[in-house]
């Protein structure tokens, strides 16, 4: 059993390597067998009528809240979603996203623990730490495994790839960003860009730390529009398998 110490910020863990899945990998190593395969997931293989909608919880610098408008439309509506948290987003709204967790319409999956925007800058050490992190505060909050992962700002290399997969996550992006943190991009316009570019399977990304600007508002009509064009939503793990353990 090989473990990390982790200080991030206040925080300070030992983490259990075996704990967290390390496909046969300890800091980027090749598994058994050879190398990772790199893939990331930007649509859902399926040809059914079916739309994630994911949302992003980071905190980087700037506080943040939980938007409880966006959260309240989707209960509202019965709509399933997936939440990529951060670590420290986690730390700072603890309370929230365990009452998130415990609706079975929410899935909570690993968006590292400080948000660096170049996770391929860093080394193979940190890009463990980010993680693994990440994934116990989340198992101490929501009681849940993590089993996607998203990289901060979409940004990675194959060597980071590699890492993330090796420590047994798929990586989950997105097929088109919604641009929801532009205030110039309006309700009605980032409406008309969500509806026109949604296909069987669709991955779409909003922010829901109080960086989605006018999201909140152009829910309903999203939602709408893609009820009357026959989709349904799904929680990425309602589709993908996750990574063999």
């Amino acid at each position: 059993m090989i473990s990390l110490e982790c200080r991030t910020g206040g925080l300070h863990m030992r983490l259990g390597i075996q704990a967290l899945r390390w496909a046969g990998a300890v800091f980027g190593l090749l598994v058994a067998g050879g190398p990772v395969t790199a893939q990331v997931i930007r649509s859902l293989p399926t040809e059914d009528k079916v739309v994630a909608l994911t949302f992003d919880a980071c905190e980087a610098g700037k506080p943040t809240v939980v938007d409880n408008g966006i959260t309240g439309i989707l209960a509202a509506e019965r709509i399933p979603y997936t939440i990529f948290v951060s670590g420290r987003f986690a730390r700072s709204h603890a309370g929230e996203v365990a009452e998130l967790a415990r609706s079975e319409m929410v899935e909570i999956e690993n968006h590292s623990f400080n948000h660096p925007l170049h996770m391929e800058t860093l080394s193979a050490e940190r890009v463990a730490q980010e993680v693994a992190a990440t994934e116990s505060l989340l198992l101490q909050i929501t009681g849940r495994r993590t089993r996607f992962f998203r990289f901060p700002g979409g940004n990675y290399d194959a060597r980071t790839l590699a890492h993330v997969q090796a420590l047994g996550y798929r990586v989950v992006h997105w097929g088109l960003a919604s641009g929801d943190p532009d205030p110039g991009m309006s309700a009605a316009r980032l409406t008309t860009r969500i509806l026109a570019n949604t296909h069987n399977g669709s991955i779409h990304i909003f922010h829901i730390n109080g960086r989605g600007v006018h999201t909140g508002e152009a829910l309903p009509r999203i939602i709408e529009g893609l009820r009357q064009r026959g989709y349904r939503f799904v929680r990425l793990d309602d589709v993908l398998k996750p990574a063999a353990p």
